[in-house]
């Protein structure tokens, strides 16, 4: 075993707990994690970080990288920045909002050419789903593609129609013909089409034109068509908490469902938002405390299975102060971690949960095997935080690229102090090194 690199700490969260170790590294894979106080391999470095914690590299599976064609809202050297400085060691880039989206293999490639020398961490890229390219949806996967989106409502963007029920069913009895993984923004356009739509900078009336009952239907319909057609499928961006009765009783029956949410959805309420404040917009919304209360339950019963962050970038001028014409986005990238810990420790739950979340979790969503769990074998990546650390949001030191965000001025515990790809590290206390990343496709 030729280990260079040993990173050594009091606190290691391994899929059998946390506890004291010193992690081997050699050739950029954990080759064993020791006990605490195991002698350091001959030509072997090590780094001991002390008390800070060693989590798994954080795994994003939603991210709008936007990258070709709209790269003054976002890109690939500035959101794979973010992501390091945040914790995060692998992305799945989503496939719209870039200009061509990801929906032939031709544009897979282009986007997969801009993306190789920018990535300063892992990166692979989620296929789309529209009305007109189910004949390409087996070539994106042959490609390499980790699954597909699609929209049951409009997207945002005219490039990327949504899909009606009909055109669902079509492109989910294609993927489950595969296998493949289907990832859905549900939320019903009927629903939508029927709630009023008030223009103005009142929180609340943007609210009351996304209602909970848009995202019931659409996932009560999906869990249907999911079912009839024994397809996998999973839900982007879960808000209402009124759904998860429906899902837990879908997992119940052997449907096969998985769902995320968001750290805007899990540390935000409407009840805080200021009117004008279209930072905070987003689609489905951030809704009430006690919504917020329901859905920190469904994750705690695994009902939700992971947190990612729907990075969704814009320029400043698009975010006006009309809730109404305003881009639905939040930036998040750099902050996801401290957001949902500060939040998690205030609610009792334990930094174990929070890589369970936001690294093992959304690993094994994408199947990344080598991803997502400090144990030998997986790729040597890590984050390293000082959990009880506190620090106050400033959108100026954040590396993406359009630096506004929701979350400018609040004080969040947990500071990262490194992160470490492949046993390599690419952030230190925000000092980011050159790109190294790599991009991933399915089953490497």
């Amino acid at each position: 075993m030729d280990v260079n690199l040993v990173l050594r700490s009091t606190r290691v969260i391994t899929p059998e707990g946390t506890r004291s170790a010193s992690i081997a590294v050699s050739g950029g894979t954990i080759a064993a994690v020791l006990p605490y106080d195991a002698e350091v391999p001959a030509g072997a470095r090590l780094e001991d970080v002390g008390d800070d914690v060693v989590l798994p590299g954080l795994v994003d599976t939603h991210v709008h990288v936007n990258d070709p064609g709209r790269t003054e809202w976002e890109g690939f050297w500035t959101a794979t920045r973010a992501a390091a400085a945040g914790g995060i060691t692998t992305l799945l880039d989503m496939p719209l909002n870039s200009l061509p989206p990801t929906t032939t293999v031709e544009h897979l490639r282009i986007k997969q050419d801009v993306a190789r020398t920018k990535a300063h961490i892992d990166v692979g890229f989620w296929g789309g789903a529209l009305p007109d390219n189910v004949k390409d949806l087996r070539p994106l996967y042959d490609a390499g593609v980790f699954g597909f989106k699609c929209f049951l409502s409009p997207s945002g963007v005219e490039e990327f129609p949504e899909l009606d029920q009909e055109q669902l069913a079509n492109s989910l009895a294609e993927i489950a013909g595969f296998d493949g993984l289907m990832i859905v923004h549900a939320e019903d356009p009927h629903h939508l089409a029927a709630a009023p739509q008030k223009k103005g900078e009142k929180y609340a009336d943007f609210l009351a034109s996304r209602p909970r009952d848009a995202e019931n239907t659409a996932i009560e319909n999906l869990i249907n068509q999911a079912r009839r057609l024994n397809a996998r499928v999973h839900v982007l961006h879960l808000s209402s908490s009124d759904a998860l009765p429906l899902i837990a009783a879908a997992k119940a029956e052997g449907v096969k469902i998985t769902v995320e949410s968001c750290p805007h959805f899990l540390t935000l309420t409407a009840e805080e938002v200021p009117d004008g404040a279209t930072e905070f917009k987003c689609c489905p919304p951030i809704r009430e405390a006690a919504n917020q209360d329901a859905l920190w339950e469904g994750l705690a019963d695994g009902t939700i299975d992971c947190v990612v962050s729907d990075h969704s970038p814009s320029t400043a001028d698009l975010k006006t102060p009309d809730f109404l014409s305003a881009w639905g986005g939040i930036s998040s990238l750099q902050l996801g971690l401290p957001a949902v810990w500060t939040e998690a420790r205030r609610r009792g739950r334990t930094l174990e949960d929070v890589a369970r979340w936001m690294s093992e979790a959304p690993a094994r969503l994408a199947g990344l095997s080598q991803k997502g769990a400090i144990e030998a074998g997986r790729d040597a990546d890590f984050a390293v935080l000082a959990p009880d650390e506190t620090f106050t949001v400033d959108p100026a030191e954040l590396q993406h690229r359009n630096r506004l965000t929701a979350y400018a001025g609040k004080t969040l515990h947990g500071v990262v102090k490194s992160t470490w790809l492949r046993g390599e590290r690419i952030a230190d206390h925000g000092t980011l090194a050159e790109p190294s990343g790599r991009l991933l496709e399915r089953n490497n």
